[in-house]
């Protein structure tokens, strides 16, 4: 065995089971995620740099992890583009406020738990839910969620810190909204 695949085996050995945690948190099928994890060795396997250094072949596999989804997402839905007039035309008003508007969509209260969190991430912003995602689900620690989001430390604290103050006043509101459904 030459020694870049030692290396390589070292490298997918090492983050098989991250990636494919990762994948399965934001597609949510256990055969899909698995396809998409060895999409995604395949892609690096074709295009690693062995003269990274780790913080940097971390952040690579991440982006390499994230196109992946997206293009899985894409193919899903095959969504047709269309020029700013064809929908302006057609009665778009222009994107909605996400970042507010979010929390106000109430979330079924007959969910168990883990889908009850499920909801509560999807209501959050993209950059607090990847925070979460990597702390809590994937167990990584701050350093390993500021290496693999390529941010740094203090960043990564301040993101947890607003993305769980966030998450807990959407689940605040989701039970005052169960609490009146059931009156």
């Amino acid at each position: 065995m030459s020694q870049h695949e030692q290396e390589f085996q070292a490298f997918y050995e090492k983050n098989l089971l991250f990636v494919y945690r990762y994948i399965y948190s934001k597609i949510g099928c256990r055969e899909e995620a698995e396809d998409l994890t060895s999409q995604v060795f395949m892609k690096a396997l074709k295009n690693i740099d062995y003269q990274r250094d780790q913080h940097s072949l971390q952040k690579w596999l991440m982006q390499v992890m994230r196109t992946t989804i997206a293009d899985y997402w894409r193919m899903h839905y095959q969504l047709s583009s269309h020029s700013l007039e064809q929908l302006l035309d057609a009665g778009w008003e222009g994107p909605a406020d996400n970042y507010g508007s979010a929390s106000q969509e109430p979330v079924p209260t007959n969910l168990d738990p883990s889908q009850h969190v499920q909801q509560i991430l999807k209501a959050l912003p993209e950059h607090q839910r990847e925070v979460l995602t990597c702390r809590f689900l994937l167990n990584l620690s701050i350093k390993e969620t500021a290496q693999c989001l390529g941010l740094t430390e203090t960043n990564v604290k301040v993101l947890q810190f607003r993305a769980l103050k966030h998450a807990a006043n959407i689940d605040s509101q989701y039970t005052k909204t169960s609490a009146k459904q059931t009156k």
